[in-house]
């Protein structure tokens, strides 16, 4: 693909400062960009790469000064890059039509323009919506529901009864309506608690490779429209994610949780059962939630408090052995005090 400078700039809605007649046949980073490349900079931890790299264009918030070639400036530059990277990337791979080595139930009700691949399965009444994608491995069970332009990489389970939107993506490796974790223990035995729900998941919802999320034991679990996960993301049983939430990587949701709308949660994260994530609150890496976060909260730690307190307790860690030192000399001396005011009486 080749464009022009000028028209990036149109397509950005950016100031141009250069030659509009520059072709560009690629984006890359400052460090590994060609003469050919344009480049992005919003960040002055980069600010040493200016003057090495070989990109004929930037992308960026303000004009900068230790860059000789041309410059686009534009209000939101990560933004800008995300909508400029879409131009380049490839489309997604489309197989013609339904492969002969794919099993499609006669009850299924597949639309027109629906690509298939080969040793894909597709259980008793699915139904899978105009211009989706299924890569190879990919199994749909019973009375699934699809939704359109949906895409759903090699390896995916989609269990029986689940409820998929239009427009999602959802990566290699990921579980769908797998059973909640529920069991009751009796006599010393885990006796299992038959999961009887469904998962929703909405419109413009992304899954990352190999996330699980499990069907609710009644009801439904949710995925509300716009949510992003990261890998290994587990969602348990009849949680409730909130509109463009977004979970990081390794992150543990316990059942019955429900989580506001455009929540961030951080990688790693553990969340206890039966608690409340409120609208807006973003969790810290590596948190442990034991109890419910009011909306706009910012916490941190294990067990999560506010992520200020949270600062400010770990700044004293790296002082603990030195308050150790000083709390041992200081009850030295208050024992010689003690033994010399005991001899005065």
């Amino acid at each position: 693909m080749e464009i022009t400078l000028g028209e990036v700039a149109e397509i950005l809605r950016g100031k141009l400062h250069g030659d509009p007649r520059i072709r560009i046949k690629g984006i890359n980073s400052l460090e590994h960009a060609s003469e050919s490349d344009i480049s992005f900079f919003f960040s002055q931890r980069y600010k040493d790469l200016l003057k090495a790299t070989s990109a004929c264009a930037l992308i960026v918030p303000e004009q900068v000064q230790d860059f000789a070639g041309a410059q686009i400036v534009v209000d939101n530059a990560e933004l800008a890059y995300a909508k400029l990277a879409s131009l380049f990337a490839p489309e997604v791979p489309r197989y013609p039509g339904i492969s002969d080595k794919a099993f499609v139930h006669n009850s299924a009700k597949i639309a027109q323009g629906v690509s298939i691949y080969p040793f894909v399965y597709i259980a008793e009444r699915a139904e899978v919506a105009e211009g989706t994608i299924l890569f190879p491995g990919v199994y749909i069970g019973k009375e699934v529901s699809i939704g359109s332009n949906t895409v759903i990489y090699p390896n995916v389970t989609i269990l029986e009864r689940t409820r998929i939107g239009s427009q999602v993506i959802i990566h290699a490796g990921t579980v769908i309506g797998s059973d909640g974790f529920g069991f009751v223990q009796h006599e010393g035995e885990s006796i299992k608690i038959p999961q009887l729900g469904y998962v929703e998941i909405e419109d413009y919802v992304e899954l990352g490779a190999n996330c699980c999320v499990d069907r609710a034991t009644f009801g439904r679990t949710w995925i509300k429209r716009g949510v992003k996960t990261d890998n290994l993301v587990q969602i348990g049983h009849n949680v409730v994610i909130g509109e463009r939430s977004i979970i990081v990587s390794q992150t543990g949701i316990s059942g019955s949780v429900t989580v506001g709308k455009q929540v961030i949660i951080g990688g790693q994260v553990g969340i206890a059962d039966h608690i409340t994530v409120g609208d807006g609150a973003m969790i810290g890496s590596q948190s442990g939630v034991a109890k419910s976060i009011p909306p706009g909260e910012v916490v941190s730690g294990s067990p999560a408090i506010a992520h200020r307190k949270w600062l400010r307790s770990m700044g004293l860690v790296s002082r603990l052995p030195e308050l150790h030192e000083r709390i041992r000399t200081l009850e030295k001396k208050l024992k010689l005090m003690e033994k010399e005011l005991s001899r005065q009486e």
